[in-house]
């Protein structure tokens, strides 16, 4: 079984050096990055490349065949101009057949920064319970590395929620209480006292970024992120076809194991 799970706060905090001693990362950004891949890959996107900038984004769009992708992206919570609006309803009626070329302020940050674990996942409270019974597969007797994006620097309360529910769906594969680190231990009771769809709906509401979203009209999205374990996709971390010059380069694609729904 997994030796330890344990729970980053930001990204900030990721340990380079440690990841790339064989861990296995998990990446959150609930509000929006790793629930907007998530649906874009169960949607019928080809794959969806995180990149760190809109420059780096149209860089990688130049070496892709015309028509075959799309560009969506924010910076500080306003999209970029010229680039779809990154949020999971939206991205699902432009993606099917395409590459997604996605830059965030933090999720994609995030999955960039975890590149040199020995296996990266972009994990959502749409698709936990796919990603957890996967890991403990394929994963057996690894480190897990579970990484909260935040937000500017700054915790998050909603990918703490999304970290808490991810223990708990390893949990219930048969991880147990004494393999967690401290701050998972922490981000799990946090999940029991507000577990389910209707108290976590309050979590993601009352959460910073979320209440920006619900100002902007973006409820539906909040919703639709809410719904805990609807989506069976794997978003994994692969190598790109971007040539040499971008060796750092690789795309999100859905494991065969993960049904697209």
């Amino acid at each position: 079984m997994i030796t330890k799970v344990h729970v980053v706060l930001r990204k900030e905090d990721i340990d380079e050096t440690a990841l790339a001693d064989g861990k296995v990362a998990v990446v959150f950004d609930i509000l929006l990055a790793t629930s907007s891949i998530t649906a874009a890959l169960a949607a019928g996107a080809r794959s969806v490349v995180p990149v760190y900038s809109a420059a780096e984004a149209e860089e990688v769009g130049r070496r892709l065949p015309d028509g075959g992708y799309e560009l969506a992206g924010e910076s500080e919570g306003r999209t970029i101009t010229g680039f779809h609006p990154p949020t999971p309803l939206f991205l699902q009626t432009v993606c099917p057949g395409k590459t997604v070329i996605l830059s965030t302020t933090n999720g994609t940050v995030a999955l960039r920064k975890a590149m040199k674990a020995r296996a990266v996942y972009a994990a959502s409270l749409l698709n936990s319970p796919a990603v957890g019974e996967h890991i403990c597969r394929a994963h057996q007797n690894e480190t897990i590395i579970v990484i909260c994006s935040g937000s500017s620097g700054r915790f998050c309360l909603e990918d703490f929620y999304g970290a808490g529910y991810f223990v708990h769906c390893l949990i219930e594969q048969g991880i147990t209480a004494a393999e967690l680190s401290d701050s998972a231990m922490a981000a799990w009771l946090f999940y029991r006292q507000y577990g389910g769809e209707g108290k976590a709906k309050e979590v993601l509401s009352s959460s910073r970024v979320g209440r920006w979203m619900a100002a902007c009209g973006l409820e539906k999205e909040i919703d639709y992120i809410n719904r805990h374990g609807a989506l069976s996709v794997i978003p994994k971390l692969e190598p790109g076809p971007f040539g040499p010059e971008m060796r750092d380069m690789a795309q999100m694609k859905a494991t065969r194991e993960g049904k697209r729904q």
